[in-house]
């Protein structure tokens, strides 16, 4: 007998066309997954040939139910090759196309080494915008009673003249096919709750939280801007006096590769699900991460080589007018050039890019010395959880509920109040504890 080998992500074996609908959907993952697939009946899954009857009206009845069960349409190549008699033949399949994503009777599905597996929601979005469909265009926004006073602002700024808020919304893609505002048109918009975050935390992990900025409530054009500014005032400057070349001025990061991270970042977020991009601070680094993931279709080899696939199109020619991105695709490159492929982590769902710091900074050793004067001694946390419970004792009321001497309790009062963490509210007799 004929051995075929073995069925992988762009080959299935089928013994019959008894199983013609499991094949369609065979093909159907296949092109989901490689963009060609090739289908043999009259082969057992252990590639051996057992062949099958082959008709004219056989190979006609494969063509039409593929014809019939595959959205988008395919044309499929269908011949009839020997097998192990002159009745019993090896019928092929074979089939190509880019129109992903692509459905057998109303599925999707995705393969995934010899199995056609369920595609995700996130997968199958991807593969749809990957085909060209704009989501955040085309889907309604919550709200309709939008204004863009801010956003008309920055195109003015840059040169373009705007007659009025029909013109803007018409010519930047604002309402759907239903004549409704967008999604893309509330994150633009006035309106907008996206909040966009800065945090700063006190070491390199999330453990103690030092401060957090919002920039967002407002049009993402100016949430963008603002929150760069912001971290650009982080951007110590330390000077390296080296032998026998002079001064040299070294920057705790830098800047152009943070800015095409965080405007990449906003401008590819898939804002589908309305989750916004962030910016994590760190004694050592700053970590920008937007959610979604790479475009379905485009490889690591692509992504780093500054292969321009935009996720949000209509948001993108519109981040391109205001001079918040390009199409030359250099901002990967930039950062591959400073720091590595290592600075790039990406997942499924998330794309993280990490900018790490040249030295520690100033402010760095400052919030961690904050933070220590902020840590509490057992007899501290004790006068705390005492007070929660009974907010008017008075001091020798807590010496005895704490088991703390009435000196120890006057001063760890003083250090408390200092702190902040505690505040007097009335007279010293007849008044009582707020606890902040």
């Amino acid at each position: 007998m004929l051995d075929y080998g073995k069925e992988s992500e762009t080959v299935e074996f089928k013994e019959s066309t008894g199983e013609l609908k499991e094949g369609i959907k065979s093909i159907a993952s296949m092109l989901n997954k490689n963009k060609h697939a090739t289908l043999y009946f009259g082969i057992t899954n252990k590639g051996k040939a057992i062949g099958q009857e082959a008709s004219d009206k056989t190979l006609r009845d494969i063509s039409q139910a593929i014809s019939f069960n595959i959205e988008p349409a395919i044309i499929p190549t269908i011949t009839a090759l020997d097998g192990p008699s002159e009745n019993l033949k090896v019928i092929k399949i074979e089939a190509s196309g880019s129109d992903i994503p692509y459905s057998a009777y109303g599925q999707y599905l995705i393969r995934s080494a010899d199995e056609d597996k369920k595609i995700t929601r996130e997968a199958l979005r991807k593969m749809f915008i990957g085909a060209g469909f704009d989501f955040i265009s085309e889907i309604e926004s919550t709200r309709q009673d939008l204004t863009f006073e801010k956003f008309t602002s920055i195109l003015v700024s840059k040169g373009y003249h705007v007659f009025s808020t029909s013109s803007l919304v018409k010519a930047k893609g604002l309402k759907n096919s239903e004549g409704k505002y967008n999604i893309m048109a509330f994150i633009l918009s006035d309106q907008s709750n996206v909040s966009i975050k800065v945090v700063r935390f006190v070491g390199t992990d999330k453990t103690s939280m030092s401060q957090r900025t919002e920039f967002g409530n407002q049009c993402l054009l100016f949430a963008l801007q603002q929150a760069m500014d912001y971290v650009e005032t982080l951007n110590e400057t330390n000077v390296d006096l080296g032998k026998g070349d002079g001064r040299r001025d070294k920057h705790l990061f830098d800047t152009e590769s943070f800015e095409e991270a965080w405007k990449n970042a906003c401008v590819h977020n898939s804002w589908m699900d309305m989750i916004p991009p962030a910016i994590y601070i760190y004694s050592d680094r700053i970590e920008i991460v937007s959610y979604g993931g790479l475009p379905y279709g485009l490889t690591l080899d692509e992504f780093y080589e500054g292969t321009s696939h935009p996720i949000n199109k209509a948001l993108w020619m519109i981040f391109n007018s205001a001079e918040y991105a390009e199409q030359t695709g250099h901002g990967v490159p930039t950062i591959l050039s400073k720091y590595g492929r290592g600075a790039f982590k990406i997942s499924d769902n998330y794309l993280t890019v990490t900018i790490p710091f040249a030295f520690k900074p100033t402010w760095a050793f400052v919030a961690e010395k904050e933070s220590e004067s902020m840590v509490l001694s057992n007899g501290q946390k004790a006068i705390l959880e005492t007070l929660k419970r009974n907010p008017r004792m008075t001091g020798d009321e807590l010496a005895k509920a704490t088991s703390l001497s009435v000196s120890t309790i006057k001063k760890s009062m003083v250090k408390l109040q200092e702190m902040g963490l505690i505040k007097r509210a009335g007279s010293k007799r007849y008044g009582y504890w707020i606890l902040k």
